[in-house]
């Protein structure tokens, strides 16, 4: 007599077995319902922490089939004799993603007012604007802002966000600013005349950054107070990028706003 299996499911609808993963600390996934992509920083019965790129911890259970690696469902299971470990950061402090792609860029874009800061932007924030798809472009000067906020034509799907530098109440930077009043547009600034105000003076062996007269050049002034060759500005400011190693090396208010503007234009911060 032939014998019949009590599935009678057919072949092709039965799910595909998945692989089972360790959570090990430091693994990156996401779990497919919610989008929250993060680092395992602990695996206890029944559930797994993770932690996002801003330090955001969530709680998910063990479940079959609950997670993705690398866009792949797999099944996330407790690791065994393993004492529980921070995950490695970026420069910027995020969580990293060893061995991540970068992301197809958006269509939004972060606009940098100045060389130097767009160096030192992608210095620090490098890996986590691959990460996020986001584009840093370089701004010649807060003059053209205006036309290129009309010429961008932002939208909810493209949002532009502006770094600024010396932007005070009062200032012709802040009156450009002001005068760009798109909701989908963020124009954010340092107070700091020159981007090298950003750089904490203890990471490049200084007491503080010297006050220059005013009419005078910032970065001329700055290298004839300190003995540095002040002919050759470029060249000082390459030695003072290698002194910073990550954002610990600069001032708070230049990391809360370009942390803003990543938030902004990858629409973690909202609308």
């Amino acid at each position: 007599m032939r014998q019949y299996s009590a599935d009678l499911t057919p072949p092709w609808k039965k799910p595909k077995p998945v692989p089972e993963i360790a959570a090990e600390p430091g693994l990156v996934v996401e779990e497919p319902g919610t989008g929250f992509c993060g680092a395992v920083i602990r695996c206890e019965a029944g559930t797994v922490t993770l932690e996002d790129r801003f330090g955001k911890h969530r709680v998910f259970p063990l479940e079959p089939r609950g997670f993705l690696l690398e866009g792949r469902v797999v099944t996330l299971v407790r690791p065994t004799g393993q004492a529980p470990v921070r995950p490695s950061r970026t420069a910027s402090g995020s969580v990293a993603v060893p061995g991540a792609r970068a992301r197809v860029a958006r269509a939004g874009r972060i606009y940098v007012e100045g060389r130097h800061d767009a160096e030192l932007v992608e210095k620090v924030w490098g890996d986590d604007l691959r990460i996020e798809g986001v584009v840093v472009e370089y701004l010649e000067g807060v003059d053209d802002l205006p036309s290129i906020v009309a010429d961008f034509a932002p939208g909810p799907d493209a949002r532009l966000g502006v770094l600024v530098d010396h932007l005070v109440p009062g200032t012709k930077e802040w009156r450009i600013a002001e005068s760009v009043t798109s909701e989908h547009a963020l124009v954010v600034g340092h107070p700091y005349i020159d981007i090298w105000e950003a750089v904490k003076p203890s990471s490049v062996g200084i007491e503080a950054w010297p006050r220059v007269p005013h009419g005078q050049d910032w970065k001329t002034g700055v290298c004839k107070a300190l003995g540095w060759p002040s002919d050759n500005t470029g060249a000082v400011w390459q030695a003072i990028l290698k002194r910073v190693g990550s954002y610990k090396d600069l001032e708070p208010e230049l990391l809360g706003r370009v942390e803003e503007l990543i938030d902004f234009v990858t629409g973690s911060g909202g609308a």
